[in-house]
């Protein structure tokens, strides 16, 4: 009994030692603002040459193990200037981020380094690319145009939550370069942004808002902008989840921006994981692998494991890795339960089929098992925006695009508990038009989510899904009666149509909203009627999200170079979306006023160039 009581202090001692020696062996520091000496929060921070990254905390510390001596260490936050420094053996390191100038880094390592032809070094020391990496790619849409209610009264499409689109922008702002036209979609941008929209009444899902007012790059038209608010759901309330981590592992994911960014983000949606959760994880590279069976969320050490063990490497099986991770699922499926395949990649599948049409039908037939889909996209250069588009849309699910840590907590935390609860599936809306009140109108963005006027009644017809607590925007520009305008066509007299009389009970009546909703477990549509009166107001008496988000929407229309802005300016977006500003705990609104800002100096440079 001695013997062992002696033991004792010499085996404390021992566990001290080793304590302190895995202490030693972890570079730890906290990051800081230049200008105020203010703890910076999501920091991303790697070691490209080791492939280890972590985040900053709230009190902008950090701890990583030590790399060798001589690598390279990223410091990098949306808004920031990028800062590399080499690793010299301490244990401590402390760093200053300085404010990037409107949301630019002053020094942009990117597609075209070797290519001097697409690269300018602007006055302002920012450097300007030309176009993208000509292997991204986007699905090219065509802007919807005004259309006549007398020949068109019914515009019917369904809504779209998506917001990749907007953070992908924000990508290509960051990194010194406009966007091409085809990865801008308006309604992402839009709906990337909280509105204050009242909530429902209690026997409903969603409230309905609309509001009218003037469209600020054309004082002759109208700006209608209609408005869904899901009801909140207490996150203890919501049901268990059945969640499969279908990860791309293959080669094109080895970079510091694809799966450490991966790893560093699912490891933050772990950490919100509940007992009664269950999560695995399949990994696709050359070939389609289970890395973790099916573990209750208690074991989040177990889970945290598998994901910090994922290596980059090989080809990629899309195709394969999806059949395997909708297996998973429906051998493992939660009735009432919440079912989903949470997909990360670029996208760029080179293995298996691969085609867009065939991901279409594929997906198509999957998402009959009542499992959704979350696609999350990472990286660039080799970025596949078209299809991840299309798998989200095809496969009742939804498409974030994540471009650092403080996105990936936005979408896999503060928003991810609504997407897993959906509180109103296949959600269209359909506006019938007053041809006495309406010259002409255009819905703006949502063109890959229209339907036939036809599809409305039809609840056999696919459209998108609204999770608790999510709001959904569209607006449309009207063309009143009255106002000449170059958009609008001529066509011969019609024989039989004719215009309703202004003298009739509708006269007051600007358009009428219905809207069709599916409950989660129903194969059956609800309809919802609402109309619209021909009362608007001046813009600068319109609400705060009214105005910040028409500017949203001239901003994407800016990027996209539409017609139906001609002499509207970057300028004008900023001064109308800052003075609009309100509500903004995350800075997410005044990152897109330095967003636009630095657009404008883009724009104005690339012009310089061109002209010379």
């Amino acid at each position: 009994m001695k013997k062992i009581i002696t033991l004792i202090p010499l085996l404390i001692l021992i566990t001290l030692v080793g304590a302190g020696s895995r202490q030693s062996e972890m570079l730890r520091g906290t990051v800081v603002s230049a200008n105020q000496l203010k703890p910076v929060q999501g920091v991303l921070i790697s070691v490209k040459s080791e492939s280890q990254s972590t985040v900053t905390d709230k009190n902008g510390h950090y701890a990583i193990p030590r790399p060798s001596a001589g690598a390279i260490i990223e410091f990098k936050l949306s808004g920031y200037r990028t800062q590399l420094v080499k690793y010299e053996g301490q244990q401590k390191l402390d760093v200053k981020l300085n404010k990037a100038l409107d949301g630019l880094e002053t020094k942009v390592a990117g597609y075209y380094l070797r290519e001097s032809a697409n690269v300018r070094q602007s006055s302002m020391g920012i450097v300007i690319r030309q176009q993208p990496s000509p292997t991204e790619s986007y699905a090219s849409v065509a802007e919807n145009r005004f259309v006549s209610p007398r020949l068109n009264p019914l515009s019917t499409f369904g809504i779209d939550v998506d917001a990749a689109s907007y953070s992908n922008v924000r990508r290509f702002i960051n990194q010194g370069q406009l966007p091409p036209a085809d990865a801008v979609r308006v309604e992402e941008m839009i709906n990337y942004f909280d509105y204050d929209y009242p909530a429902p009444g209690n026997d409903e899902p969603f409230s309905i808002n609309t509001e009218l007012s003037t469209a600020p790059w054309n004082a002759e038209h109208r700006l209608l902008r209609i408005g869904l608010q899901a009801k909140k759901i207490d996150a203890s309330k919501i049901p268990s989840s059945n969640l499969v981590l279908l990860i791309d592992v293959s080669g094109s994911m080895n970079a510091y921006n694809k799966l450490p960014l991966v790893k560093s983000s699912l490891k933050i949606l772990v950490n919100q994981l509940r007992p009664s959760d269950k999560v695995s994880i399949v990994s696709y590279a050359g070939a389609a692998n289970i890395a973790l069976e099916p573990t209750s969320g208690k074991n989040k050490r177990v889970i945290l494991d598998a994901i910090n063990a994922l290596q980059a490497g090989g080809s990629t099986a899309g195709e394969a890795g999806i059949k395997l991770a909708y297996d998973l699922a429906a051998s493992h499926f939660i009735r009432n339960g919440n079912n989903r395949v949470i997909m990360t990649t670029d996208g760029d599948f080179n293995t298996g089929q691969s085609s867009n049409m065939d991901m279409q039908k594929l997906i198509e037939e999957k998402r009959k098992s009542g499992i959704f889909l979350s696609v999350l996209g990472f990286g660039m250069g080799n970025y596949k925006d078209s299809k991840m588009e299309l798998l989200a849309d095809k496969g009742n699910g939804n498409y974030a695009y994540i471009d650092n840590i403080s996105e990936g907590r936005k979408v896999l935390v503060t928003e991810f508990g609504g997407t897993l609860f959906t509180l109103a599936k296949d959600v269209k809306l359909q506006l019938e038009f007053n041809p006495s009140k309406v010259q002409a109108y255009r819905l703006i963005g949502y063109e890959n989510r229209s339907l036939n006027a036809e599809d409305f009644n039809n609840d056999l017809k696919d459209a998108g899904d609204l999770g608790a607590g999510h709001s959904v925007t569209a607006l449309y520009e009207i063309i009143p009666h009255g106002v000449k305008s170059r958009f609008i066509g001529s066509v011969n007299e019609l024989k039989y149509q004719t215009d309703k009389p202004a003298g009739s009970i509708y006269s007051d009546e600007l358009v009428s909203v219905s809207i069709r909703y599916k409950a989660p477990n129903s194969h059956t549509s609800r309809l919802i009627k609402k109309t619209v009166g021909d009362e608007s107001q001046p813009l600068d008496r319109s609400s705060n999200d009214f105005r910040f988000a028409a500017a949203v929407a001239g901003y994407g229309m800016l990027l996209k170079k539409s017609e139906f802005v001609p002499r509207y300016t970057f300028g004008m977006v900023a001064e109308l979306a800052n003075k609009a500003i309100s509500k903004d705990e995350e800075g997410f609104k005044s990152e897109f006023v330095r967003l636009v800002r630095a657009s404008s100096l883009l724009a104005e440079d690339l012009l310089t160039l061109m002209e010379n």
